[in-house]
Formats: C-alpha cells, sequence, structure tokens
C-alpha cells in the first residue's frame, strides 16, 4: 500500500475532541456544549474544522473532560503548521542574505 503525503497531514483538533472525546463518551454536540459552557454553533465549529482551537477554549476542555490543554493546543499547532506549509510557495519572498559590516570612519581620525 502506497501513502501520499496527505496521509501523514495532522488533522484539526476539532476531529480529535468529536471522536475521542464527544463520541467516546456517548455525548451530543449540545450537551457538551453545556458542560464546557459556550453556545452549541461554537463547539460545533469546532469539532467541524471551521474554527481553530483557542487556548480558552483548551482550558475548559482540560478542566471538564480531563484531556491535557498542551496535548490539544497541540494538535492545533500542528494543524497551523501543516496548513502553512501547504502555503509557502504561494509567499513569495526571499531570505535575507546579510552584507559585510562596513566600518565608519570616525570625524577628525
Amino acid at each position: 500500500m502506497t501513502h501520499s503525503a496527505d496521509d501523514a497531514r495532522p488533522q484539526h483538533p476539532g476531529a480529535f475532541i468529536r471522536s475521542e472525546i464527544v463520541q467516546e463518551r456517548r455525548l451530543t454536540v449540545t450537551e457538551a456544549a453545556e458542560l464546557l459552557h459556550v453556545s452549541r454553533p461554537t463547539l460545533s465549529n469546532l469539532l467541524g474544522g471551521r474554527a481553530d482551537l483557542s487556548g480558552l477554549m483548551a482550558v475548559r476542555i482540560e478542566k471538564v473532560f480531563g484531556v491535557p490543554m498542551e496535548m490539544l493546543m497541540g494538535l492545533q499547532s500542528a494543524f497551523d503548521i501543516a496548513k502553512a506549509r501547504d502555503l509557502r510557495r504561494t509567499i513569495k519572498l526571499q531570505r535575507y542574505r546579510s552584507q559585510p559590516v562596513r566600518r565608519r570612519k570616525r570625524k577628525g581620525a
């Protein structure tokens, strides 16, 4: 079986939260949102990958479900890095190359 580069692409943290936290506990999105004290649309957008995981939401998930926020934010960071790498070719910049330092002559010397 061959693997493409997309196979290794990090998933959005919402997919993990949906499958490993919400579905694993047999909660509805509405029930999970109530436990987290957020609106259903807010949680739904995160779970559907339409919103990024914020630090505040990660704290809420850690407090309610015991999943370390560092792990959750690591998922978001890995996802963001992969997304930025995909856009790398569209950003037209050149690497900075430093020039030799020229010493200035002091006045009166």
